[in-house]
């Protein structure tokens, strides 16, 4: 396939790039119009649905507080992924194009793993919210104010883009001789720097390097923090009370499970049996599209503010339009 395209010389002539990449993740796969057309409902609901939340928390003053900053920052995470990877697709579906420009697919390599990593890092955020809520919830708004939260968010994302940066850049240092093939639905990391034809050791790191501070880090940190939080929970003599707090805590635990069981489970499926292809490429797709589609539909029906906001919209616009049929009447 390389032969088909015409591979440039960079600056440095020893690093051959072709001039575009081939996306063959879906190739032969059955009934891939429906799995399409249903990629293209994810990506309209995930649209709305986390759309609706950032407006929310921007309008209603009263969630401008740590959580709600947390939870923006997620919906935005959810946007900037959804947006990174569905649109692709649905090209390639629509126009039968499976080619990427070079520069392209290194974009589209790191928002995607630029906006996957916000949503990994954000809810840990999230975890240490709640950790401190109910486990100190008397020092809770002095550790964990607008200002805290806002330091944190943005700590995340400069975080995202020197990691996320270094390695999409190391990517440049490789040269592609053999073949421009990409066994993925979309610009991969993995797939592409292991069909490299020169030293790769360094960007084998960075994806190991990755994976355990977006994958294992993340999970271990959250799974310690709601450790402490049951520990907490023992010490509130009422049931009632213990419900209550944990009942603050749903949500989040929803939108953990989401994000990452499915990752977790592919790993695990990949190291303990082979997979077929398109069984690995269906599961990372949906691993990577269904929580940015959940996420908001869990917050605003597991949230009473959010219900709330939403509740207060209807009646207001319940009651604009009782008056236009007055004054037309």
């Amino acid at each position: 396939m390389m032969s088909a395209l015409n591979p440039r010389l960079l600056q440095n002539a020893s690093l051959v790039h072709p001039e575009y990449f081939f996306i063959s993740g879906f190739s032969g796969l059955p009934f891939s119009q429906y799995y399409f057309a249903f990629l293209i409902f994810i990506y309209i609901i995930s649209l709305c649905g986390n759309s609706i939340v950032l407006l929310m928390i921007l309008v209603d003053r009263s969630l401008h507080n740590p959580k709600y900053m947390g939870i923006f920052n997620l919906a935005l995470s959810d946007f900037g992924e959804t947006n990174a990877l569905i649109p692709s697709l649905v090209k390639t579906f629509f126009f039968d194009s499976q080619y990427i420009s070079y520069e392209a697919c290194l974009a589209n390599m790191f928002f995607t793993f630029f906006f996957a990593g916000g949503q990994s890092l954000t809810l840990v955020a999230l975890a240490y919210d709640r950790f401190i809520a109910i486990c100190l919830p008397l020092r809770y708004h002095a550790i964990v104010n607008n200002s805290f939260m806002f330091a944190t968010l943005t700590a995340i994302w400069l975080f995202n883009v020197v990691v996320i940066g270094t390695t999409v850049v190391l990517i440049t240092q490789l040269s592609f001789c053999k073949t421009n093939e990409v066994k993925s639905f979309f610009c991969d990391h993995g797939p592409i720097y292991t069909i490299a034809c020169n030293d790769n050791s360094i960007n084998s790191f960075m994806a190991k390097f990755c994976t355990a501070i977006y994958l294992y880090a993340p999970l271990t940190a959250i799974v310690l923090s709601y450790v402490g939080i049951l520990l907490a929970l023992t010490k509130i003599t009422t049931w009632e009370g213990r419900l209550k707090a944990l009942k603050t805590c749903i949500s989040h635990l929803l939108v953990v499970g989401v994000f990452f069981l499915p990752v977790v489970s592919t790993y695990l499926a990949a190291l303990t049996f082979s997979l077929h292809p398109n069984a690995r490429i269906i599961n990372t797709s949906l691993s990577r599209t269904i929580p940015p589609m959940l996420n908001p539909i869990i917050y605003v029906l597991n949230t009473k503010d959010f219900r709330s906001f939403i509740t207060k919209m209807l009646k207001k616009k319940t009651t604009i339009i009782s008056h236009v049929h007055a004054l037309a009447n």
